[in-house]
């Protein structure tokens, strides 16, 4: 959070949000790592190629992008949210560009788009073999029938919504801080859990009116279940940074954006060549029992530069 407070600049932050229909979320059910690279690629061009459009900002852009995949009950519900300064560098870097105040780009021409880019990146998916199928879908293994599965999803409506714009960069820090790292279910949800049964509080959408919040009663195998969906594949990033705010020149872009803003830098930046504060693991030395700090990390095959002396052999 430290290291985001930093990129904060004195505009609007707009929240955008992409999801997949649940007849393509089943497919990344089965093709969690494609699926979701592909998910983040196509929201991510779609805002960059719109924004870079001289007819709507013509500006080149950065955002943060963040993968969750679930709804209130723990169901299946990939979708992207988007974290995106309210403006952009011209194409030659030498002016800042804003956006319209309160608006950001239209929802429907955003929804259009990434639509077109998301079906495209499926179908070279499929044609590469990188596409799994089980169940009554097994068939959609076959060119011809995916192709045909896929038609009506060209002609319907994708759900693409932009909230209202964050209350100022606090708010973008706030949000950052509570909502990108939480997990499919936080504890302060649960209401019980006993041998049998799990109780845990969700929200109901489809009351458009009144109170949405309801309690659900799982299985226990059935709540581990709908849990261990939203496990990522081993290595994955659900937050992402790309544009004017992809790390290679994240700090340069920053500091230009600044400068054509007329506010200062950052006075305080943290000293990030000091030695980082030793970890403490949670589990004590088996021997002493007191708490066994992490002196240093290395990779397989390489000599420790902490390698501790041999022991002295008793006499």
């Amino acid at each position: 959070m430290a290291a985001r407070a930093e990129d904060l600049l004195p505009v609007e932050y707009f929240h955008v949000v992409f999801t997949l229909p649940a007849g393509i979320a089943q497919i990344a059910f089965w093709n969690k790592k494609a699926v979701y690279d592909l998910l983040f690629r196509a929201s991510v061009e779609t805002v960059l190629t719109l924004a870079a459009d001289a007819r709507r900002l013509g500006a080149r852009l950065g955002m943060t992008a963040v993968l969750h995949t679930w709804g209130s009950a723990l169901t299946h519900h990939p979708h992207i949210h988007m974290i995106v300064p309210g403006g952009g560098l011209s194409p030659d870097g030498t002016r800042w560009l804003p956006c319209r105040p309160g608006f950001f780009l239209h929802v429907r021409v955003l929804s259009r788009l990434f639509r077109r880019l998301f079906l495209e990146g499926l179908l070279a998916l499929h044609r590469a073999g990188e596409l799994a199928f089980f169940g009554d879908l097994v068939n959609l293994a076959d060119p011809a029938s995916f192709t045909t599965w896929l038609a009506p999803f060209r002609k319907s409506e994708w759900v693409v919504y932009a909230k209202p714009p964050f209350d100022g960069p606090e708010a973008v820090l706030a949000y950052l801080s509570r909502y990108t790292h939480r997990v499919a279910i936080s504890n302060n949800r649960l209401v019980s859990a006993e041998a049998g049964t799990v109780a845990f509080r969700w929200k109901d959408y489809r009351i458009k009116q009144g109170d949405r919040q309801k309690v659900m009663r799982l299985a226990t195998d059935e709540f581990i279940r709908r849990f261990l969906i939203h496990v990522l594949p081993d290595g994955f990033h659900r937050i992402r940074h790309y544009g004017l705010l992809a790390s290679a020149s994240r700090r340069a872009n920053i500091a230009k954006i600044r400068a054509l803003l007329g506010v200062p830098q950052p006075s305080s930046a943290p000293d990030r060549l000091a030695e980082p504060a030793p970890l403490t693991l949670r589990e004590p030395c088996p021997c002493c029992g007191a708490p066994m700090r992490i002196i240093e990390i290395f990779l397989r095959g390489q000599t420790p530069r902490s390698r501790a002396p041999p022991r002295e052999q008793a006499a």
